[in-house]
């Protein structure tokens, strides 16, 4: 099948234009920019070939318009749009791309992550140089497996200092 990949522009940890994997896995992808139009680039590549699929990793850079863009190409150009990324940042709020996908999606399917503990991990803890947890900060800042941890909200909430545990069921972490 051909699938249109598409990354945002500023992350490169994998490389430019580089959707890379934790197992290693990589493959080059075109990139898309804050304002920039996802409807027209859409229509641009389908000029070149059949599209099977448009594959989008990390949708939680996209801005809102940029997802009406992604439901008119859907809606109107006829090609499946997945979109891949996080739905809450290290504070516990809402990506702007993200709330504008969980409005807009057709359908949703969550890729189950874990939390050291076995539980679901649906939140991630921002770690400073050190390995401490932040609070503050801005929303958008780049890192891999040595910056964020995924944790269930649980151990979210003991990590960011929202809980507090007892001596007597510190056992339980």
């Amino acid at each position: 099948m051909e699938t249109y990949l598409l990354t945002a522009q500023f992350d490169n940890r994998a490389g430019h234009g580089v959707i890379g994997s934790r197992i290693g896995i990589s493959q080059t992808a075109d990139t898309f920019g804050l304002g920039e139009d996802l409807f027209a680039k859409i229509e641009t590549r389908l000029l070149k070939g059949p599209v099977d699929c448009v594959f989008i990793d990390e949708a939680q850079f996209l801005e809102e318009e940029q997802v009406w863009q992604l439901a008119r190409a859907v809606d109107d150009l006829k090609v499946p749009v997945m979109c891949y990324g996080l739905r809450v940042d290290f504070r516990g709020q809402l990506f702007p791309g993200s709330a504008a996908l969980l409005a807009l999606a057709d359908e949703m399917r969550e890729i189950r992550t874990i939390c050291y503990c076995g539980k679901k991990a649906t939140m991630v803890v921002r770690q400073d140089k050190d390995g401490k947890p932040l609070r503050d900060g801005a929303q958008i800042q780049i890192g891999g497996n040595e910056t964020y941890v995924s944790l269930c909200r649980r151990h979210w909430r003991i990590a960011v200092g929202d809980l507090i545990i007892p001596d007597s069921a510190a056992s339980d972490l």
